[in-house]
């Protein structure tokens, strides 16, 4: 027979359990609302020395970066099959440059850039004469083999679509060491305060002119500011490997993390056509 004070104590116990599974719900639900308002004020980031500003698509070391450094607060009750191979065999140079490699480029020339991920190869059309700066930067790091091995680390799902590349940490807070100016930002392709599917854009720090080797590659349309430069167009092929990835979802199950896919760059490669 329970006694009064083992009822008591149980009622005690049950109301405890429901203020935690209360509290629970509501940080939960105020994560998932900071998250969707970061995605859509944001911008990625590209890594450098360089700390990026709050944002979308930023680099950010020192801050809380919305693309790289999410609380995992939920974790989604299940998980797609992993699209992409075993990556490469290999290990991320440790390469940093004091400034902008001089412009070698032959800026009236038609270049094109694949990535041969693990997921299969994205290829991209560059606007070479429109961001002569940014085009000149890949081909430079793609020789020296800067982006080989390196992870994609961040995917969104929720108000903007992309997958964000380019950092040799895989964090969110790497680059060349250096920053190359914006570039292109009056694109045509840029309508009504939306990056397009297929674009390519450089991540940034919310500040001017600090683009380094982090890049996001768009695969759904998707509203940001017009302060990315867009250097690019993916192709068909390419498209469809990133929506592979972005079905595969990303690690938080909040819409912005870490990719579940293991979406690696084997290698970069920039040629002239």
């Amino acid at each position: 027979m329970v006694t009064q004070e083992q009822r008591r104590r149980q009622l005690a116990r049950e109301k405890f359990l429901r203020q935690q599974q209360r509290r629970t719900a509501a940080r939960r639900k105020s994560h998932t609302r900071n998250t969707v308002v970061a995605s859509v004020l944001g911008v990625i980031v590209v890594g450098g020395v360089v700390s990026y500003a709050t944002g979308v698509f930023k680099d950010d070391g020192k801050k809380a970066n919305a693309g790289a450094e999410v609380t995992p607060s939920a974790s989604p009750t299940s998980k797609a099959p992993d699209p992409c191979a075993k990556p490469a065999e290999g290990a991320v140079k440790s390469l940093s440059w004091k400034k902008e490699p001089a412009i070698t480029i032959d800026k009236s020339a038609d270049y094109t850039m694949k990535l041969a991920t693990t997921c299969d190869d994205i290829d991209v059309a560059l606007k070479t004469a429109a961001a002569p700066h940014t085009v000149n930067s890949f081909d430079f790091l793609a020789g020296k083999g800067f982006f080989d091995h390196t992870k994609c680390h961040r995917l969104t799902t929720n108000g903007i679509y992309v997958l964000q590349c380019g950092d040799p940490k895989g964090t969110g807070s790497g680059g060349p060491g250096y920053t190359i100016p914006d570039e292109n930002l009056k694109d045509t392709t840029l309508k009504g305060g939306i990056y397009p599917a297929g674009t390519i854009a450089m991540a940034n720090t919310g500040q001017k002119h600090t683009g380094g080797s982090q890049f996001f590659l768009v695969y759904q349309d998707s509203q940001l500011p017009a302060s990315y430069t867009p250097f690019g167009t993916i192709s068909k092929s390419g498209l469809t490997v990133l929506k592979k990835i972005a079905a595969a979802g990303e690690s938080t199950g909040q819409g912005d993390g870490a990719p579940n896919a293991t979406v690696v760059i084997n290698k970069m490669t920039v040629t002239k056509s």
